[in-house]
């Protein structure tokens, strides 16, 4: 981790935005930091000074609104400030679709992380993030982190991370972005891997490619998990690992719940055009569906 970590935390004063506020104090972040806390008046259209020749109260509604919006995004950043006081925290107000607001801030500022509330653990919540975190986990340029505050016990006692590693470039960058925070003593880390099981086959020869294909993909997944391992150890996390054929973002939400993980760590795909648009379908799914924060990696260029 760099030694000035820049973090955009997106806060909208609901009851989701409070808890990722105390999240915080469980994702490991650094103790100086430069932080913005971004509060957005949701104003899809711009607002007429009259309408059918008559004067309206719309400009002044207006400008009421920015104002307890740049209101909200200040009392956040004080709580934010009050828990980490040698960040340097500033609060700042946009008007416009809040998604879309918070993505070109994130583009101009380049903050290393964007954080966000999700939806509550009501049945609907489970099956749908909300639009804007949708947004930002599909859209933004940096990492995104959805949390999903949860304390219930002391602010230093050991965090559960789960991280799903495949091989790719972001899941190497989600297994260094845990190595660099900064954990309570006792922290866990378990490196999950989940693979696809094959089809049924026909012919002896098939059979042998296959039987050929798996002994290397093994091999390529032992040296994997225990590479990432060895890098989490190094930073002074107790670590595990699983591997199994099944679908990844089951594996992952299934054993989150079943572990009690505090976070979910995953990387995403490269950002490519279409990419602005759809995430990978790993990523996205955990991000709407874990019961706890998921923190979706973007490798840096």
């Amino acid at each position: 981790m760099k030694e000035r970590m820049k973090i955009l935390i997106a806060y909208d004063g609901s009851e989701c935005a409070q808890a990722a506020l105390d999240d915080l104090k469980r994702a490991g972040l650094p103790r100086t930091a430069e932080v913005r806390v971004l509060s957005v008046y949701d104003a899809w259209l711009p607002v007429p000074a009259s309408f059918g020749m008559v004067e309206t109260d719309f400009p002044q509604q207006h400008l009421r609104e920015g104002k307890a919006t740049l209101a909200l995004a200040r009392q956040a950043a004080t709580v934010v400030q009050s828990m980490f006081p040698g960040w340097d925290v500033n609060a700042e107000a946009g008007v416009g679709s809040p998604g879309s607001v918070i993505v070109e801030q994130a583009d101009l500022w380049s903050p290393d992380l964007l954080i966000t509330g999700s939806h509550g653990r009501s049945a609907l919540g489970r099956l749908f993030l909300g639009s804007v975190s949708q947004q930002l986990v599909s859209e933004a340029r940096c990492s995104v982190r959805v949390a999903r505050g949860r304390i219930v016990e002391p602010e230093q006692s050991p965090v559960r991370i789960l991280i799903g590693v495949d091989g790719s470039k972001g899941a190497d960058a989600a297994v260094k972005a845990v190595a660099a925070r900064h954990w309570p003593v006792g922290s866990e880390a378990r490196v999950i891997n989940g693979a696809w099981s094959f089809p049924p086959i026909a012919s002896d020869r098939q059979i042998g490619r296959i039987e050929e294909w798996i002994v290397r993909e093994t091999a390529r997944v032992k040296e994997m998990t225990e590479a990432a391992q060895r890098r989490l150890q190094a930073a002074g996390l107790k670590t595990s690992s699983i591997v199994k054929e099944e679908e990844p973002k089951r594996l992952l939400i299934e054993e989150a719940e079943h572990w009690g993980a505090d976070c979910i760590f995953v990387g995403a795909r490269g950002m490519g055009r279409l990419e602005r648009f759809l995430i990978g379908s790993v990523s996205a799914s955990v991000a709407a569906r874990a019961h706890c924060s998921v923190e979706v990696v973007r490798a840096r260029d």
